[in-house]
């Protein structure tokens, strides 16, 4: 990778003592992180970590995240942006035309080269995605986006919450068929639970703030899912749908080793 190469040919001027130590700290502070007016991008990070950093949108103003974006690009390095707001799409839907903007899950994906062509991502694994209802589906959307950036499988189950109990049974087969399985849920939060009495897979539960009063923004929910009795349960934080499709991606990965790498 680009990056790589560049802090081994500075590591290597440094140790032949071509460059001074100054000027060493100074061009592995350039070659990893590109600043931008409110943000410093870590694009070293798909180095260490398999994967580019995510950009975070809420904060930012629409003018920084296409500069962020493309330094992405700059390095072959695939984009998701969550927490995109209609304003900030716009900009970004300017600066770059052939990128994906998912209104309901709020995040931009773009998988282009530096010349403006689309990549072609290899997919590997696969993530069902169950919801417990409607309200739940910009949470899921999140998640799958993320997924998809990732370069993994989804497949989508709506609205089966424990309201209903009879909507489930059928699509158990479907469900059992995954590496790992990403139920969001909002109200009492008990939907992760039942999933994964039907399954052997790690299930990630995502509690939703959809709910009443007493569901205290997703807290019950929250609860709920990390009080489970079903031992295959792990919890992310409340609407965190990207947590809950990076890990999830992360799992069908691994499971998918000769695929992993490209």
């Amino acid at each position: 990778m680009e990056s790589e190469d560049n802090l081994r040919n500075v590591a290597h001027e440094f140790a032949t003592g071509r460059i001074p130590l100054d000027h060493f700290l100074q061009q592995i502070s350039q070659a990893t992180v590109q600043p931008a007016p409110d943000a410093n991008l870590d694009v070293d990070r798909q180095r260490r970590c398999g994967y580019p950093e995510v950009i975070y949108g809420t904060g930012k103003s629409p003018q920084t995240l296409p500069t962020l974006v493309q330094a992405l690009i700059d390095r072959a390095q695939p984009v998701l942006v969550t927490r995109v707001s209609e304003e900030q799409a716009t900009e970004l839907r300017k600066a770059f035309p052939v990128g994906k903007f998912n209104a309901v899950g709020r995040t931009f994906r773009l998988d282009e080269n530096a010349d403006g062509s689309v990549k072609s991502v290899k997919m590997r694994g696969q993530v069902v995605l169950v919801s417990a209802g409607t309200s739940d589906l910009p949470v899921l959307e999140e998640a799958r986006e993320t997924l998809e950036w990732m370069g993994v499988a989804t497949r989508v189950i709506q609205d089966v919450g424990v309201a209903g109990p009879h909507r489930l049974p059928r699509h158990v087969p479907e469900i059992r068929q995954a590496d790992a399985v990403v139920v969001v849920a909002g109200m009492e939060g008990a939907l992760p639970s039942v999933v994964a009495g039907h399954v052997e897979v790690p299930v990630v539960a995502v509690p939703t703030s959809v709910g009443y009063g007493a569901s205290l923004g997703g807290v019950a929910a929250l609860l709920s899912m990390l009080n489970s009795c079903a031992t295959n349960v792990v919890v992310v934080n409340i609407d965190a749908g990207f947590k809950a499709g990076y890990v999830a991606g992360m799992i069908a990965r691994q499971r998918h080793p000769s695929q992993a790498k490209e």
